[in-house]
């Protein structure tokens, strides 16, 4: 197996990708440690000294590091990913974790539709690029909430990439909406 890797715009961050499918659905975010035991895969990974988040996406593993060098954990993480995919574990428990977009129902059903189909066709593509995934988290007075994950969360460029990237996106498409604003889950 011959795992490739990528930098990120988040130096922190690392993209790591095994070439072959990841996440069957949706994706995993795991910001730290807590919650890790839902997957055999991100437990594997915080088992290496200096993992601060892992992120699972379809095709691709990011792993946010803390205050040491690449040099000195990438090995381990590389081994730790092909020692997951070569014992065929499954990378999640059951169908826990699985991060979608968040549901909404009511007068602004239409214009949310709208927001989620230009995020999944236009922006999850690009941010998944970068080693990281953005979902809808909510819609209020024209105010869309979106929650940053993977590579994105922390990522110097992040409030960048939303207010100049998405959001005058949404805008143009979208006359109603005015504003995104990030939000952590």
């Amino acid at each position: 197996m011959f795992i490739q890797t990528e930098e990120t715009p988040n130096p922190a961050t690392l993209k790591f990708l095994p070439g072959q499918p990841v996440m069957q659905s949706g994706s995993a975010d795991f910001p730290s440690r807590d919650g890790a035991e839902a997957s055999p895969l991100a437990s594997r990974l915080f088992a290496v000294d200096g993992v601060e988040a892992v992120f699972l996406g379809p095709d691709f593993v990011t792993v946010t590091k803390g205050d040491v060098e690449w040099a000195h954990i990438k090995p381990a993480l590389l081994g730790a990913i092909m020692e997951h995919f070569a014992s065929g574990a499954a990378v999640m428990k059951g169908d826990s974790h699985a991060v979608t977009h968040a549901e909404h129902d009511g007068p602004d059903a239409e214009i949310v539709g709208q927001i989620k189909e230009l995020l999944d066709t236009r922006v999850r593509p690009a941010v998944a690029q970068d080693g990281g995934d953005i979902t809808f988290h909510g819609y209020d007075k024209g105010i869309v909430y979106l929650h940053m994950q993977g590579a994105c969360a922390g990522c110097p460029s992040s409030t960048l990439t939303l207010k100049s990237g998405i959001e005058n996106l949404l805008r143009h498409y979208i006359p109603e909406v005015i504003e995104v604003r990030p939000v952590g889950v």
